[in-house]
């Protein structure tokens, strides 16, 4: 019997912490969860105060074995999972499993890092188990559970079998769902600017202005008609400066990173996505080997908190110093506020030794651990560096008819420069796809008002307003946050979730719904509501929280919002029709029967179907659905190469369309003729079997998976899953390809001979 047990959540944390503490502790993990509900029932009981049912998973029966071995009647018990809610409840569920109450014999202990110190002090300071804490993740495991269990089978019956409906990922669809109908309800407009490129009276380098202002009213420009109306009249004009604006700017760094900031940033920075950024993160905090001992590198990464302890705040300093000079030094450390319901007690994700430069950690990590550790650790130093000073400059130009006369035309150029780096030597915050910078701001010479400026040219240019960007898994979490729906621990399984069950695709960094989440979409929010309604969901948010802080008991929140939920259900189930909501009416007619075809909800989206069904079996892709491509640079390459095209059959030209397995030509003589034909598209790597074959993109019969083969097919039967890059430089005999682990967006570089990356 072990005379110390201490049980965290993962192997790897638990071989970091066994290697701190003496022979007389055995560190065990309990791999996560050791009890849930059950799958095969709702397990909680609605008439008796919503009282779960917790049963020990079947995989985790030999986990509590092997750990009540190790419990003897003196064993000292340490419940070391984290400090979290999450972490709480795995740690309330052990001593049930194990059948321990909490004495002097079972101690919770909690810590931010792991390391030496950290741990010794958390063993010095043992606590209770935080009830508050647990009921506030059991009441949210069993709302999930509520309106999973109940709304799901619904959509079964009424959409289609297998579909899902959640809490938080049904919110999240929503909002996917209705920016990409805001995008197809926009309706672009012209618009026109005309810059100018001047030298100063010094003839120093070339900038540029754009026309800023019409008879004093900011320039607007909707047509050529009007752009070349401006620039006839600015022909012959004179171009004098009328005033110049220089002012001193002070720009504070960003505070550091929290769970949702730190996905946000490596999604913009690398594209990683969500769930990879969190796993690659739980590695660096369970334990790295550094120089032969096994360490955590950063702080807990699932915290709401931007407080920094004061530790970390005078290593933050003295590495300042050392690497950048005392210039850039703090008088007084930097503190930044948390927002309301952040707890005060845990920390910001930062390293968890500051001084350990990322190029210190570069033998010990791959690639990605240190792009993370990186900007973790800029992101740190950063924010207690001094603010940046920068000094903009706006310049006012006005245009003169004969060099006298003021015409109502006036351009404007900006600028600013660096007077003093402060924070932006370390870092600078990314910014998402639909955000305006001002980081390209030109450096403008010195001028003196009243001086001419010589032309160099003037420009108009056509433009078209733009729709608002599609979510990024980055601009997704923001939103979510900023609503208030959801938490740092729940974002990633929910992106994760809404994907797997094909209610989002990604095209590359962009969420996309399809014809699935549209329709789920549509049934929620006409008969349930209050389950999407964002201030809703983030009011259930808020009351979790206050779960969590003691302010509120879980049981009659769960009650007030089952109890209509509940009665809703019954309704609908006696109300609702699946025809109603799977089929929409067309204008398209049969053409075997000549009966109204009508729009179908199918499992690869929606289709056209014969309203005759089952008699006349007909069926056909929705043009413009799986018809005509997006144009997109790849696209208009393809068909350029393919425009000259024409069916083998009556002679039609050929177009590129989606079918449920991908592009492929199609006549456009359908539906009399309905000629297909692949469209092959060629990796540009020749075969490394064969030699003479090039490596095309293929696609399997069953499930459209794409993979590579050899062109020379059946006489070479080389195939791979992974996308052909090139011939290997190292070897000269294998290709590169591009690996990719579930999940990954990125990938890595392999040869497939050599194996070096």
């Amino acid at each position: 019997m072990a005379k110390n047990l201490v049980i965290v959540e993962s192997p790897a944390k638990a071989k970091t912490i066994s290697k701190f503490l003496g022979k007389d502790y055995v560190v065990k993990a309990s791999m996560g969860h050791v009890r849930d509900l059950p799958k095969s029932k709702m397990g909680v009981d609605v008439e008796k105060n919503f009282e779960p049912t917790y049963l020990i998973s079947p995989d985790k029966k030999k986990v509590i074995a092997d750990l009540k071995k190790n419990i003897g009647s003196q064993t000292q018990i340490w419940i070391a999972t984290d400090e979290d809610r999450e972490g709480e409840a795995i740690g309330w569920h052990l001593l049930e499993a194990l059948k321990l109450k909490e004495d002097a014999h079972v101690k919770r202990i909690v810590f931010h890092e792991i390391t030496k110190p950290a741990i010794l002090h958390a063993i010095e300071t043992p606590r209770h188990i935080d009830t508050r804490l647990v009921d506030a993740q059991q009441a949210r495991r069993v709302l999930d559970r509520l309106v999973g269990y109940e709304l799901s089978p619904l959509l079964w019956k009424k959409v289609r079998y297998g579909l899902s409906a959640g809490r938080v990922q049904s919110v999240a669809v929503r909002l996917i769902v209705e920016r990409e109908r805001e995008i197809r309800a926009f309706n672009s407009e012209e618009y026109w600017t005309i810059t100018a490129h001047y030298k100063n009276e010094a003839g120093e380098g070339t900038f540029a202005a754009m026309l800023n202002k019409i008879d004093d009213k900011k320039a607007k420009i909707s047509d050529q008609k009007g752009s070349d109306e401006i620039m006839k009249t600015l022909a012959k004009a004179a171009h004098q400066v009328d005033s110049v604006e220089k002012k001193e700017v002070r720009r504070n760094p960003a505070p550091p990173f929290i769970t949702s900031t730190l996905q946000q940033e490596a999604a913009r920075k690398f594209g990683f996505s969500v769930k990879k950024t969190m796993t690659i993160a739980q590695h660096l905090y369970e334990g790295i080997e550094v120089f032969g001992e096994t360490v955590g590198i950063i702080t807990y990464m699932r915290t709401d908190s931007v407080s920094l302890a004061a530790s970390a705040l005078e290593q933050a300093k003295q590495v300042i110093g050392e690497d950048f000079g005392k210039e850039y030094q703090l008088a007084e450390p930097r503190f930044y506020k948390n927002k309301k319901g952040a707890q005060e007690a845990h920390e910001a994700i930062r390293p968890v030794d500051i001084s350990m430069r990322p190029d210190a950690l570069q033998p010990f990590l791959d690639k990605d651990e240190l792009r993370l550790y990186e900007l973790i650790w800029k992101r740190t130093v950063a924010c207690q560096m001094k603010e940046a000073l920068l000094e903009q400059v706006g310049i006012d130009i006005d245009t003169l008819k004969d060099g006298k006369e003021k015409l109502p035309y006036i351009f404007r150029a900006t600028g600013q420069t660096i007077t003093f780096a402060g924070f932006m030597r370390v870092y600078i915050e990314g910014r998402d796809e639909d955000e305006e910078s001002d980081e390209g701001e030109s450096f403008l010479p010195e001028f003196k008002g009243g001086e001419f400026l010589t032309v160099k040219e003037i420009l108009p240019q056509q433009h078209f307003t733009k729709p608002p960007a599609r979510y990024t898994e980055a601009s997704l979490v923001k939103k979510l946050e900023a609503e208030g729906i959801g938490r740092p621990s729940t974002y990633a399984p929910t992106i994760s979730t809404i994907i797997d069950r094909g209610y989002i695709e990604r095209e590359k960094k962009q969420l996309v719904p399809t014809d699935t989440a549209e329709v789920v979409n549509d049934v929620l929010v006409e008969h349930f509501p209050e389950v999407v309604d964002y201030k809703f969901t983030a009011k259930m948010e808020q009351n979790l929280d206050d779960i969590a802080e003691g302010e509120k008991e879980w049981v009659p929140i769960i009650r007030d919002f089952y109890t209509p939920f509940h009665e809703k259900i019954e309704i609908k189930d006696k109300t609702l029709k699946k025809a109603d909501i799977v089929n929409e009416e067309s204008t398209e007619v049969c053409d075997k029967c000549s009966s109204p075809m009508v729009v179908k909800l199918g499992k690869y989206g929606k289709f056209l179907s014969c309203s005759n069904y089952p008699t006349c079996k007909n069926a056909r892709p929705i043009e413009g659905k799986e018809g005509e491509v997006e144009k997109t640079p790849e696209q208009l390459e393809l068909e350029k190469k393919l425009a000259d095209k024409k069916c083998d059959k009556c002679g039609e030209p050929m177009a590129i369309k989606r079918g449920r397995f991908g592009e492929f030509l199609g006549c456009t003589g359908y539906p009399n003729c309905k000629n297909i034909q692949p469209i092959i598209k060629s990796s540009g790597v020749k075969c490394p079997d064969c030699g003479k074959g090039d490596l095309i993109e293929r696609r399997t019969r069953k499930g459209g998976r794409i993979f590579y083969g050899c062109s020379n097919y059946p006489k070479c039967k080389f195939a791979s899953w992974d996308k052909p890059l090139r011939q290997c430089d190292d070897c000269k005999k294998g290709i590169v390809v591009l690996k990719k682990e579930k999940g990954e967006e990125e990938g890595r570089e392999v040869c497939l001979q050599c194996g070096l990356s």
